[in-house]
C-alpha cells in the first residue's frame, strides 16, 4: 500500500462555478435590455438577462482591467522611447466549435464593451470572410473540408491581423454570406482606428504545423491579446447542430438564393440524415483534430451545459 501523501493536481486555470463567477460582477452596470438581447442572439442559441448578468458582465469587468493594463504598458513604453507611437487595438479572440454559440458571445461582448463609460470603438470580424472562395475549394477538392485550416486564405488573415496590430488606421476584410455559403467577391468591410477588435472563428487560437524548412512562422494566435474558448460536450454540440440545421430548413433555406435551398424541399427524415452526416463527417473531425486542441491556448474557457447556459468558467492564472 502506498502511504505517500497525494500531490494535488495542478492546473494553469482557476475554475469557477456559475455562482462564484457571477459574484465577480461587482458594480459593473447593466447596459443591455431584452430588446438588445433579442437582436444579438443567434438562432438556436438562447440567452437571457441572467446569463448577461452572471457571466458576461464579469467578463466585461475583467476585460476592462486587461485593456487598462495594456494602455498603461503602452504609456510606459512611450516614456521609455521618448516619443509618441500609435496605440494599437486590443484584440480579443472568440473560438470554439460550430453551433456552440460563438457569434452570440462575440456580439454580446461587443455591445457591452462599446458601452463602457469611455465609449471605445469596438469592431467585430469573423474569420469566415477569409475562407477561400467556393470556386477555389472546388478546384482544390476541399469543399468537404470547408472550415478546416486548409480551407482558409491564411496569408490574407495574417496580413489583416498584422495590420491591425501594427496600428494601420484603415484595414479592410472580406465579407462572407451564409446565405450563398461563399465569400462575396465585391464586398469588403472597413475597420478604422478601433480601440478593440473581436475576432471570431473556429480556428483563431490555432498555431498550425512547423514549416518543413524550420523557419519560425507567425500564427493568428500570436496577435491575440485575450482568447476566449466556448466549450461543450460532443453530444450536446451534435444536438445543437442538428437542431439549428432543422430550424434553418424552415427559415433561411427556403430562400431560393440559399446554397442549402435543396434541403427545404426534402423530407424531414432525409434532412435529419443530412444534418447528422454533415456533423459526423465534417464538423466532428474538425472539432477533434483542429478546434479542441486550441482550447489550452485560451485565457478564458466558458463551458456550457445542455441548456446552453454557461455552467463553469476557467480563467488562466497569471
Amino acid at each position: 500500500m502506498d502511504d505517500r501523501p497525494k500531490i494535488p493536481s495542478l492546473s494553469p486555470y482557476a475554475t469557477f462555478s456559475r455562482e462564484e463567477w457571477a459574484a465577480l460582477r461587482a458594480d459593473t452596470p447593466m447596459t443591455l435590455d431584452d430588446a438588445d438581447l433579442a437582436r444579438l442572439a443567434s438562432m438556436n442559441d438562447p440567452i437571457d438577462m441572467s446569463e448577461v448578468e452572471q457571466i458576461y458582465l464579469p467578463i466585461a469587468r475583467l476585460l476592462a482591467f486587461y485593456v487598462a493594463a495594456r494602455q498603461q504598458l503602452f504609456r510606459a513604453t512611450q516614456r521609455f522611447l521618448g516619443h509618441k507611437e500609435t496605440r494599437v487595438p486590443f484584440v480579443i479572440a472568440v473560438a470554439g466549435s460550430v453551433a456552440v454559440g460563438k457569434s452570440t458571445t462575440a456580439r454580446v461582448l461587443r455591445a457591452l464593451l462599446a458601452r463602457w463609460p469611455a465609449m471605445p470603438k469596438v469592431d467585430l470580424v469573423t474569420t469566415d470572410g477569409f475562407l477561400l472562395p467556393n470556386a477555389v475549394l472546388e478546384r482544390e477538392g476541399l469543399m468537404s473540408r470547408k472550415g478546416f485550416p486548409e480551407s482558409y486564405d491564411v496569408q490574407a488573415l495574417l496580413r489583416f491581423v498584422n495590420d491591425i496590430k501594427a496600428g494601420e488606421p484603415r484595414v479592410s476584410a472580406p465579407v462572407y454570406s451564409h446565405l450563398v455559403y461563399d465569400v462575396l467577391p465585391n464586398e469588403r468591410m472597413t475597420i478604422e482606428k478601433p480601440d478593440i477588435v473581436i475576432l471570431e472563428g473556429l480556428n483563431v487560437l490555432q498555431t498550425g504545423e512547423k514549416p518543413a524548412n524550420g523557419r519560425v512562422a507567425p500564427f493568428v494566435s500570436d496577435f491575440i491579446d485575450f482568447g476566449i474558448f466556448l466549450d461543450a460536450d460532443e453530444p450536446q454540440l451534435h444536438r445543437w447542430y442538428v437542431e439549428r440545421f432543422m430550424r434553418l430548413r424552415e427559415t433561411a433555406f427556403r430562400d431560393p438564393q440559399s446554397y442549402f435551398s435543396k434541403y427545404a424541399q426534402v423530407s424531414e427524415e432525409e434532412a435529419y440524415r443530412t444534418a447528422r452526416k454533415l456533423w459526423t463527417e465534417i464538423n466532428l473531425p474538425n472539432l477533434r483534430e483542429n478546434i479542441r486542441p486550441t482550447r489550452p491556448r485560451a485565457d478564458l474557457i466558458l463551458r456550457k451545459g445542455a441548456s446552453h447556459r454557461i455552467e463553469e468558467v476557467r480563467l488562466r492564472k497569471i
